[in-house]
C-alpha cells in the first residue's frame, strides 16, 4: 500500500508518459482565466517606457532638495501628461504617482517631506538619487519574454498579457474529464430518495473540482451495481481525457469498478493508498486514458481528488502538476488519531497572534459532508502520529477551496 506521496507521484509520473501535442485554440484574454499557456508572450517595449514616479511629491536635482532649501515649483505633471522639457536647475516640478519623470530630475520627494507658499517648495529633508523612481526599462526590456508555454493563467498574469498587448492568447484547451458514478443506492439530485437511497452528491462535488482544477467536466450519471451496466458507461467515458467513477473500489460483492476496467485492458498502479480517509482509491491507465476509482463516501472522494486527480488535470492541461499548498500551524486541541494511515480530517485553520492555530472539526466519518462544508482546511496527522497535544506545530492544514477556477490558494 502506498504513502499519499508515493502515490501522487505514480500518478504524476505515469500521466506526465501521454504522448502527443495537447489541443489549442486561440483565446480572448477575457475569457482565458485558468487555461494553460501554449505560447510566449513578450514585451512590445521597454517596461517601463518612461522613468515613472512612484510617488505624490516634486521631481527634483537631488543635490538641490537638502534640508531647508527652497525651490520654485515650475508647474506639475500628472499620469498620462506628455513631457518634453526638461527641469531647469534651482527648480521643482509637482508630479502624481504614475506621471513621468522629467529629463534633469534624479528623484522625487514625497509631498509629505515638504511645505510650500504659492510657488515656493520648502524641503525637510535631504533627497536621494534615484529615490521614488522606477527607471525606464527596469521591469522588463523590449522583446523579453515575460510569460513562457505551461503557465497557468491568473489575474497577475492576465494583466502582464494586457499590459503588452497580448489579447488574444494561445491556450490549452481544457481536459474533458468523464465523471461517473455507481450504486443502485444513488439516485438524480432533483429526485427524492427512498427510505435507503441517497441523492448523488458526488456527481455535483467532483464537477466542481474538476473545474477549480482546470477541467471540463463530462457528468455521465450513475451505473447500476450490474457490469453491463458499468462496462456500458465505462467505455462511453474513456472517449473523453479522463476518467473519474466514485464508488464501487472497496472490496464488497458489487464493488465492480476494477472488473469493468480490467475487462476494457486497464493496467493499475494502486488500488490503495495509506490514507484517511480515502484508503480504496485507485488508480490506471486504459487505453491510454488515466482513470480513477474513488472511494464512494463524499469526504473520501473529495480528498482523494485532491491528492490525485488534481495533478493529472493539471499535466492534462498542459500545465505542471501543481504542489499541495501545505502550511504548518499550531494544533488548538489536543487529539489521538490510529496510527498506520495519513489522516486528512475536516478543520479550521485561523491566525491567532500572527501565527496559524489548527482545530479539527467533529465529524461523523467520511459521509459527513456538513462537517467539510464547514471547514476551511484538511489536518494533515502523519501516519506515526497517535497523540498530539495543544500547540505541536508538525501538523500540516491542506486547503478546502470551494471557490472559484480563478480563486488564488489561501495556504500558498
Amino acid at each position: 500500500m502506498l504513502t499519499y506521496e508515493q502515490a501522487r507521484n505514480k500518478v504524476i509520473e505515469e500521466v506526465r508518459k501521454i504522448k502527443g501535442p495537447r489541443a489549442t485554440a486561440v483565446v480572448s484574454i477575457w475569457d482565458a482565466l485558468g487555461l494553460a499557456l501554449a505560447q510566449e508572450v513578450k514585451t512590445d517595449r521597454e517596461y517601463p517606457p518612461f522613468n515613472r514616479s512612484t510617488r505624490d511629491g516634486y521631481a527634483v536635482r537631488a543635490k538641490e532638495a537638502v534640508p531647508g532649501a527652497q525651490l520654485k515649483c515650475a508647474g506639475e505633471i500628472k499620469a498620462g501628461d506628455t513631457v518634453q522639457e526638461a527641469l531647469a536647475a534651482g527648480t521643482c516640478l509637482q508630479i502624481m504617482t504614475g506621471a513621468a519623470v522629467p529629463a534633469g530630475a534624479d528623484a522625487v520627494v514625497m509631498i509629505e517631506h515638504t511645505s510650500r507658499e504659492g510657488d515656493i517648495v520648502r524641503f525637510d529633508r535631504a533627497a536621494q538619487p534615484g529615490q521614488n523612481i522606477v527607471p525606464r526599462g527596469s521591469e522588463a526590456a523590449s522583446a523579453q519574454t515575460v510569460l513562457t508555454p505551461g503557465l497557468r493563467l491568473g489575474y497577475a498574469e492576465l494583466a502582464v498579457a494586457a499590459q503588452v498587448g497580448a489579447v488574444q492568447l494561445q491556450c490549452a484547451q481544457r481536459p474533458r474529464v468523464a465523471i461517473l458514478s455507481t450504486g443502485d443506492e444513488v439516485v438524480l439530485t432533483d429526485e427524492m430518495p427512498g427510505p435507503f437511497q441517497i441523492r448523488n452528491s458526488n456527481s455535483v462535488s467532483l464537477a466542481a473540482q474538476v473545474r477549480i482544477a482546470g477541467g471540463e467536466p463530462v457528468v455521465l450519471g450513475n451505473a447500476a451495481d450490474r457490469i453491463e451496466d458499468l462496462g456500458e458507461k465505462v467505455e462511453r467515458g474513456l472517449k473523453e481525457d479522463a476518467l473519474v467513477l466514485s464508488g464501487g473500489v472497496s472490496m464488497g460483492k458489487y464493488d465492480l469498478v476494477e472488473s469493468a476496467l480490467k475487462a476494457m485492458g486497464a493496467e493499475f498502479f494502486f488500488d490503495a493508498v495509506a490514507i484517511r480517509p480515502g484508503k480504496p482509491a485507485v488508480f490506471g491507465m486504459c487505453q491510454g486514458k488515466p482513470v480513477f476509482g474513488l472511494p464512494g463516501n463524499p469526504v473520501s472522494t473529495m480528498v482523494t481528488f485532491e491528492l490525485f486527480v488534481t495533478p493529472a488535470i493539471d499535466l492534462l492541461s498542459g500545465a505542471e502538476a501543481r504542489a499541495l499548498p501545505l502550511l504548518e500551524a499550531r494544533l488548538a486541541e489536543a487529539m489521538k488519531e490510529k496510527s498506520g494511515l495519513t489522516h486528512f480530517l475536516p478543520a479550521h485553520v485561523e491566525w491567532r497572534e500572527r501565527v496559524p492555530e489548527v482545530k479539527a472539526l467533529k465529524w461523523q466519518g467520511s459521509g459527513d459532508i456538513a462537517a467539510l462544508a464547514k471547514a476551511n482546511c484538511f489536518l494533515l496527522v502523519p501516519a506515526d502520529r497517535e497523540k498530539m497535544e495543544i500547540g505541536d506545530r508538525y501538523l500540516e492544514p491542506r486547503q478546502v477551496d470551494r471557490r472559484s477556477v480563478a480563486a488564488n490558494e489561501l495556504m500558498e
